[in-house]
């Protein structure tokens, strides 16, 4: 079995875009290799030091609607960076001998910038969060990491990074290969693609009422302003949804679109439904985990041990072959 590690930052409720892109294909990962899921609440960190007071609630939220979404215990190891120290420890030996230039040529580094302009993101934590990366893979010697095709620069650099080291020290790092994850992009409500950032997501822990409102607000054809105008369904984020979510419907409702057959209203009602019906199972599992915090408190803490006998073998290498041991 390969190993595989991956994770994601409690920076707000899961939401759809999410839940496809990236949750989903770590439950199949799961039953096929041994996999290392974390919560990256220091990466967290890098984007929203200034405010914190929501962070221990985001952790144990984002807990469960992993858990409910389908990621098991029992099949993986389900853990909080923060901890594992051996993350923090292998970052720092990493930043001694990660050229800036690296760092600073990383694509996403300005577009977050741009992107988060209402936030201080000068901060050495910040352009060295890709290091941070490269110690959370590293550490566990992961075989694949999944990945969308935005952070193969990231992926990449890690690989510097570890050739970088074995070059200097001692061949300890093997080089991790993407398992790219090509997924559909999810429209939010707004139409833009959906994201925490711009408060435009369906939580998977929305209730029904949620749902059905915030499917209600969604952008539609900006071209059809009237019941009987013709639709074009393939410019319309709501039916974005229908061909990920009900692709057997997709004929119908286009055609029904183009010929005016049906309106846009009626369109988003179903919609909902479809989506209502989705997120069931998931919604009912999380009022188990709602209810019993020590557990999934104990999940985590089970995980860590796990995690760490991993971690710590191999920070131990690598400090051994710097010359710390």
């Amino acid at each position: 079995m390969k190993r595989v590690l991956s994770g994601i930052q409690p920076t707000g409720r899961l939401h759809l875009g999410n839940l496809i892109g990236a949750v989903n294909n770590w439950v199949k990962l799961q039953h096929e290799h041994e996999c290392f899921f974390f919560i990256a609440d220091y990466h967290a960190l890098t984007t929203a030091y200034s405010d914190t007071s929501h962070l221990r609630d985001d952790i144990h939220q984002l807990a469960i609607d992993l858990l409910s979404a389908g990621i098991d215990p029992e099949k993986c190891t389900l853990f909080k960076q923060s901890d594992i120290p051996e993350h923090a420890e292998l970052h720092l030996l990493f930043s001694m001998l990660t050229p800036i230039p690296w760092l600073e040529r990383v694509p996403t580094y300005k577009s977050k910038i741009d992107e988060l302009k209402e936030k201080d993101l000068g901060t050495f934590g910040f352009l060295g969060y890709p290091v941070l990366q490269a110690a959370d893979i590293l550490i566990y010697k992961a075989d694949l990491v999944p990945v969308g095709e935005d952070q193969l620069p990231h992926l990449e650099l890690t690989r510097e990074i570890g050739r970088r080291f074995n070059y200097l020290y001692k061949e300890i790092f093997p080089m991790p290969k993407d398992a790219l994850t090509a997924f559909p992009v999810l429209p939010g409500i707004d139409g833009r693609k959906m994201s925490k950032t711009y408060k435009n997501a369906i939580a998977i822990s929305d209730s029904p009422e949620t749902v059905e409102k915030k499917v209600k607000e969604m952008v539609t054809d900006p071209a059809r302003i009237k019941r009987d105008d013709l639709g074009h369904p393939d410019v319309c984020p709501v039916f974005r949804y229908y061909q990920i979510f009900a692709k057997e419907q997709c004929d119908k409702v286009s055609s029904d679109c183009r010929e005016a057959k049906r309106g846009c209203v009626e369109c988003k009602k179903e919609l909902a439904k479809i989506l209502i019906q989705y997120l069931a199972p998931i919604y009912e599992k999380r009022k188990i985990y709602e209810k019993d915090k020590a557990l999934v408190e104990k999940i985590l803490l089970r995980g860590a041990e796990n995690a760490k006998k991993v971690a710590k073998k191999t920070l131990d290498e690598a400090k051994k072959a710097i010359g710390l041991l």
